[in-house]
């Protein structure tokens, strides 16, 4: 029984965070409430403008295993020629200041 209840909590756990990060990165902002706080923002890498909710769940999904290697797929960013993590290049998005790519209203 503590097992099935594990599961079924990641299981739980799993579906928020896809619903959460879709609804807000698939948002014309392209933003969670934490890069809100930072000032940045999530942008389709071929249309410079808002992402849509399928590569909003892409990167959500990937954001997942960017982290099981001690955040190997985070850092990776550090060296990367386009400063992009494994999910922005797996969903193909950006992560860009909002002074360069402003909000016009949040969520959007």
């Amino acid at each position: 029984m503590l097992i099935t209840n594990f599961y079924v909590g990641i299981l739980f756990g799993v579906v928020i965070g896809i619903a959460y990060t879709t609804y807000f990165i698939g948002s014309a902002s392209g933003q969670t409430v934490g890069m809100k706080l930072l000032n940045i923002r999530a942008i389709d890498a071929e249309t410079g403008g808002r992402v849509d909710y399928g590569k909003a769940v892409i990167r959500y999904l990937v954001s997942i295993v960017s982290g099981w290697v001690c955040l190997i797929g985070y850092l990776w960013m550090l060296w990367d020629p386009e400063k992009q993590t494994w999910h922005d290049k797996a969903a193909g998005t950006f992560v860009v200041p909002t002074a360069a790519f402003p909000v016009t209203n949040w969520p959007g």
